[in-house]
């Protein structure tokens, strides 16, 4: 058995880590980040030209008909570069619909937003903890009322995804009267996060399968935990970096033995979830009755991981990794927006047992 990538998907990935050093450089993300402009329109607009937009969307809407696979090797080199794209709802909307049964849905929404014509988000979490589909509670009958938080990039998007009681999903565009958004300020200012609140705005319910909101969780939660990882290699990268530039007492701080058992322990934390999330996205595709179980498994752990890794490398850095100008800013606070976006560690661990059967 092959456990490696293919060569068209290592080629994929390396392309797009090529576009994003060219595009995205860390100067670049402060700059998006100190505008508070929501996301970095040139590079959105170079990415869709990628095909990131249509990745997972089938070739008849114009998409490129990828698997959740290489969906993942996008979001893990995004995560990388710490992109401000709004590539995270997007993706999902995009999915939601692809693997609906609405084709009337499908033939309106999918080519726009592959091409980019349209962007799109995900409305799921209510009280700001509440993600889980079993949790929703607004309904769309006659309209939809009621405030979902946590939504990314809502203030630009023209569609959204929103989850309903009893694990429905519905489409809802968002220029429409009855609909009020709003942007709080947020840690991670390369993915803002936005509240949107109905007053019986329209809303059009998504046709099955039963389980497509289950679906959609799981693959949020393999972006997410894609992406972690692309950020935790990132943050050990850097680290390493500095300690073999920043000169100590006439040497480099990387002959400190405490500093490279420090970074040791980064790389040995951060390298097993390549794996971890890599299997989460071929179940997504090939393994259906263990998807669910290694989502929840690779959500909870990598973005935990990131979490660790990168606040290790931000201590690294010394006083100067510390001021808010400083690179490791950029993935510590993309470690929170993974860690805490779409449930916490204990939620997917619970839930994996569950799967379990514990």
């Amino acid at each position: 058995m092959n456990f490696l990538l293919s060569d068209e998907q290592q080629q994929l990935q390396d392309a797009l880590a090529r576009l994003l050093r060219a595009e995205c450089p860390s100067r670049r993300v402060h700059e998006i980040m100190d505008s508070q402009a929501g996301y970095d329109a040139d590079l959105w607009g170079k990415l869709l030209e990628f095909g990131v937009g249509g990745a997972c969307i089938d070739a008849a809407y114009g998409g490129s008909g990828m698997e959740m696979i290489d969906l993942a090797l996008m979001a893990e080199a995004l995560g990388f570069a710490g992109a401000p794209a709004p590539f995270l709802g997007h993706a999902l909307a995009g999915l939601a619909i692809g693997l609906s049964a609405d084709e009337e849905a499908k033939a309106e929404w999918l080519p726009k937003l592959a091409s980019g014509e349209a962007m799109a988000t995900v409305a799921f979490a209510e009280a700001e903890a509440d993600w889980q589909p079993e949790q929703w509670t607004l309904t769309a009958a006659p309209g939809l009322s009621g405030t979902k938080h946590g939504v990314p990039n809502g203030l630009e998007a023209q569609l959204a995804v929103v989850g309903l009681a009893g694990g429905r999903l519905a489409l809802v565009e968002l220029d429409q009267p009855g609909i009020s958004r709003r942007r709080p300020v947020g840690v991670d200012l390369t993915r803002p996060l936005d509240v949107l609140t109905f007053e019986n705005a329209r809303a059009r319910l998504l046709q099955g399968p039963p389980a497509l909101a289950d679906r959609v969780r799981d693959a949020a939660l393999v972006l997410l935990a894609a992406d972690a990882f692309g950020g935790a290699t990132r943050a050990l990268e850097m680290a390493v970096r500095y300690s073999q530039e920043r000169v100590q007492f006439g040497v480099t701080i990387a002959h400190f033995q405490a500093l490279r058992h420090q970074l040791a322990d980064m790389a040995l934390e951060a390298e097993p979830c390549r794996g971890l999330y890599w299997y989460a996205a071929y179940a997504f595709d090939h393994v259906p009755e263990e998807a669910s179980h290694a989502a929840a498994q690779a959500k909870a752990y990598v973005c935990e991981t990131f979490l660790q890794v990168s606040r290790a490398g931000l201590e690294a850095h010394g006083g100067i990794g510390f001021t808010v100008d400083a690179d490791p800013h950029i993935w510590v606070k993309r470690a929170m927006f993974d860690f805490a976006w779409m449930g916490m560690a204990r939620v997917h661990r619970a839930r994996a047992a569950e799967l379990s059967g514990w």
